[in-house]
């Protein structure tokens, strides 16, 4: 019994340093070499706290940019996917009522032109940003609706697009979009 006692003893102890002490101290310390230092990114506008920069929201309104859905209804405490295959029913129901709505509140556009982004939720369900397919498709309905010249419009996209630094794919951020209109 010593003989086994002794060494899972010893793990025991080795994992409760490990898994309380150590692991934690590095995720810490790699946290302290993001531009945040692992804090939460809010976005002001106008000198007013409007939203976290890194977590997705929803806008309903014509006249905003819509982002990209979310199986966690933009909840950050329950983020998560809706864990459905692309081959489940509920889940491709999901999918053609995001189209239907889609092509009713953008008209003129075409089932076959709406980026993937707009209509099917990211895997945490808080992703805020969309592609910038998924950003120019929108210009003729807010255009129309807050008479602005689809060119301006074109032209906020394009100051808000970023290339992200793994994998150089440029997404624009929904809510700082949003707050430059």
């Amino acid at each position: 019994m010593k003989t086994h006692l002794l060494p899972a003893l010893k793990l025991t102890i080795l994992s409760i340093v490990f898994f309380s002490v150590i692991y934690p101290a590095m995720v810490w310390g790699i946290a302290q070499l993001s531009p945040t230092k692992g804090n939460v990114a809010w976005f002001e506008h106008k000198g007013k706290v409007v939203g976290a920069q890194l977590i997705g929201q929803s806008f309903t309104q014509d006249q905003y940019f819509q982002g990209r859905p979310s199986a966690a209804g933009y909840n950050a405490a329950a983020s998560a996917g809706s864990n459905k295959g692309p081959t489940n029913a509920d889940y491709l129901k999901d999918v053609q009522a995001r189209i239907d709505t889609f092509l009713v509140h953008n008209p003129g556009v075409q089932k076959s032109q709406i980026p993937s982004d707009l209509v099917t939720a990211s895997g945490s369900g808080l992703d805020p940003d969309i592609s910038v397919q998924g950003a120019l498709i929108q210009i003729p309905r807010i255009a129309r609706i807050r008479r602005i010249s689809e060119e301006r419009l074109q032209q906020l996209v394009k100051e808000q697009t970023k290339t992200s630094p793994i994998g150089g794919v440029e997404t624009v951020n929904v809510l700082a979009l949003n707050a430059a209109l």
